[in-house]
């Protein structure tokens, strides 16, 4: 075994900030590929655990939110609890190390898997929603769109007894709880009578091809993909990671626990998110 000489100790990062802030310098034109963890110090909870794991039932699918009325009654009654935590969140520190990183031209893109629009209200300009956005509510047979406030205020005028209990949120902008929803009115488009539908890429639905050829091209154009509070359980994520692979580009990981790209990463840190980039920010001169 090699013995590292008190120079090689010097160059050998310790912390967690130092290694990433040496991965950034070593490929600094990055595609940031962030998900769920970036966001909870926000308030906005994560789908899985560090396993991988769903912490709660899986969220709504999106055939049976298009084909079932108890579905949308579910969803948009429970909803009326819980999105003003989405609504209402924040963007923490990791989402302005991002932001001072793009401008400093370490970032390519970004291309969150999140629905809450952190990024941009951080600053971030080069960003895909890769999964939509929550706060916009559009018909599924015409061109009709209103913002998810505007939906919630129909939901309202249509059942001015309901009452939505307090109870703790969950990712989808909707919150936990349990009652009877087979009363509740859901709006439905003004113009053509569809199904209205936040501009969410629903489980079970596809990503639109356009937004993945043009992430891919970014992610060609990069010399390093890091991923940022991701499990990378969703292929529509992982996606990135295996073409990566294919290209020979280097990859890093910041997110607590597993992940399904574990054996594809050039560096793993299963650190805190937040304080990490924080730390890395200042390694590398950033203002945030």
């Amino acid at each position: 075994m090699k013995t590292l000489t008190d120079q090689d100790q010097k160059s050998v990062p310790n912390s967690e900030a130092e290694q990433l802030a040496q991965f950034i310098e070593q490929h600094p034109r990055l595609f940031v590929l962030t998900g769920a963890g970036i966001s909870t110090d926000s308030g906005i909870p994560a789908y899985r655990d560090a396993e991988g794991n769903w912490k709660s039932p899986p969220p709504v699918q999106h055939k049976e939110f298009l084909t079932q009325l108890p579905v949308r009654q579910r969803y948009w009654g429970r909803s009326l609890a819980g999105w003003h935590t989405m609504r209402d969140a924040q963007p923490n520190s990791a989402h302005k190390v991002l932001a001072a990183m793009e401008q400093a031209g370490l970032i390519e893109l970004v291309v969150t898997q999140n629905v809450d629009r952190l990024h941009q209200k951080a600053g971030s300009q080069a960003v895909i929603d890769l999964h939509g956005r929550a706060d916009i509510v559009g018909c599924m047979g015409c061109d009709y769109e209103i913002t998810r406030d505007q939906m919630h205020e129909l939901c309202r005028e249509l059942n001015p007894t309901f009452e939505a209990p307090l109870s703790a949120p969950r990712p989808d902008g909707d919150a936990d709880f349990e009652t009877d929803f087979s009363l509740f009115n859901v709006p439905n488009c003004p113009h053509c009578q569809s199904v209205l539908k936040a501009r969410v890429v629903y489980f079970g639905d596809n990503v639109h091809k356009e937004v993945v050829y043009n992430a891919i091209n970014a992610l060609e154009r990069s010399l390093g993909l890091l991923v940022v509070g991701s499990s990378l359980q969703v292929f529509s994520g992982f996606r990135f990671n295996r073409h990566a692979k294919e290209k020979g580009i280097a990859q890093a990981a910041l997110t607590q626990g597993v992940t399904r790209a574990d054996d594809m990463l050039d560096l793993k840190l299963s650190a805190e998110i937040a304080p990490t980039l924080e730390q890395c920010a200042r390694l590398l001169n950033l203002n945030w």
